[in-house]
């Protein structure tokens, strides 16, 4: 985020300069140029940037997810504050999975346990465990087991009650069991 800010400000500093420039060369044609010019300049260095680096966010974090990382969910967002996302809704947050290492029971081969990574800007990443069963379809969070307990997934699934519906045409369904079936 400090790399951030300094980028914004060196936007903001080289666009003044270019505002500088101009009105030099305005004195040595014979006019002056506004006041204003250099602030209005600088305010579009700001903007500019920021507006460049909230649409490349998403790109940026895609490209840097490793084999078998796949993005399941985007979540586009607009805001009033931001009235240029109502042209062009922007991505703040996605779910990406894990499905190059998730795993299958051995007993029961449609139950998949699945690490969920969730990214939003400017937060740090946050990884979740997920059990789906490709039979129901559902998926249930998974609680990973304390040390020395042997408490195996297929154990888990038949104590968890809290399992949530799961579409047939949602991506994480499609991704996980589809997939792995072919």
């Amino acid at each position: 985020m400090l790399f951030e800010f300094i980028a914004t400000m060196a936007a903001a500093f080289g666009m003044a300069g270019l505002a500088l420039i101009i009105t030099h060369f305005s004195k040595l044609a014979g006019k002056r140029a506004p006041k204003w010019l250099i602030p209005l300049f600088a305010a579009i260095g700001i903007f500019a940037f920021q507006i460049n680096q909230e649409y490349s966010w998403y790109g940026q974090q895609v490209r840097e997810l490793p084999e078998g990382v796949e993005v399941v969910k985007v979540a586009k967002s607009t805001q009033w504050f931001r009235p240029w996302s109502y042209a062009k809704p922007q991505i703040l947050r996605f779910i990406a999975a894990d499905i190059g290492n998730a795993s299958v029971q051995v007993d029961n081969p449609d139950i998949h346990l699945v690490n969920l990574y969730l990214f939003e800007r400017r937060r740090s990443v946050e990884k979740i465990a997920q059990v789906i069963d490709c039979n129901a379809p559902a998926r249930a969070d998974y609680v990973i087991p304390e040390k020395g307990s042997k408490l195996t997934i297929d154990e888990h699934v038949k104590q968890t009650t809290a399992w949530y519906k799961l579409a047939t045409d949602d991506p994480l369904f499609i991704n996980i069991c589809t997939d792995q079936n072919t």
